[in-house]
């Protein structure tokens, strides 16, 4: 066996390890279901937030709720990806600090019983972290995913999805797996509008 086979077999064997450790934690997946459908149905806002991987997790999960989410009968998610206007991220980072690029978007739409979740490895990530404590104090619920230790995360978040490993590739492969579960846990609970093309 190569080298390279060596590393593809570890990476492989460590995901497969990791999840047959979080098929113990689906009522915290089922309870984040439970929050993000009630936000819908109140027509409460969602925010998403990352940085690097998680970023693009925070997007992808927003492009999920806001068109694979939808289903007949129910009202559609209302969800923003703070990572996705590139000019207002850079103007908040260059003007005062990029520990403030998520925290000064949300103080434009944030109110009261909204949502943010923040997705982040380590659970350490400063911006992240200012943002949530700002949706707290406005009234907001906070959900969380990182890895690790938790970081910060578990102290913040009203919920918060902790992936058992140090290996941050693992950890950002299983959010997106997480977001793919909860996407198609909601649509199974209702009829899908929409069919994949």
């Amino acid at each position: 066996m190569s080298s390279t086979q060596n590393k593809v077999d570890s990476f492989l064997r460590e995901q497969e390890l990791v999840y047959d450790k979080i098929t113990s934690k689906t009522d915290v997946i089922t309870k984040i279901i439970d929050i993000l459908t009630k936000a819908r149905d109140d027509e409460n806002k969602i925010f998403t937030m990352g940085n690097g991987g998680s970023a693009s997790t925070a997007s992808h999960f927003v492009s999920d709720l806001l068109k694979t989410s939808i289903t007949k009968g129910n009202k559609r998610f209302k969800a923003i990806s703070l990572v996705d206007n590139v000019p207002v991220t850079l103007a908040w980072a260059n003007d005062v600090s990029y520990e403030d690029i998520f925290v000064e978007q949300v103080k434009n739409f944030f109110d009261k019983d909204d949502i943010i979740i923040g997705f982040s490895g380590s659970g350490k990530s400063k911006n992240v972290i200012k943002a949530m404590k700002y949706a707290k104090e406005s009234g907001g619920r906070c959900i969380g995913f990182t890895g690790m230790s938790g970081g910060e995360f578990p102290k913040i978040c009203d919920i918060c999805f902790v992936v058992p490993s140090n290996d941050m590739l693992v950890i950002e492969s299983v959010h997106v797996a997480l977001c793919h579960c909860i996407v198609s846990a909601i649509r199974n609970l209702g009829k899908p509008q929409f069919t994949y093309e």
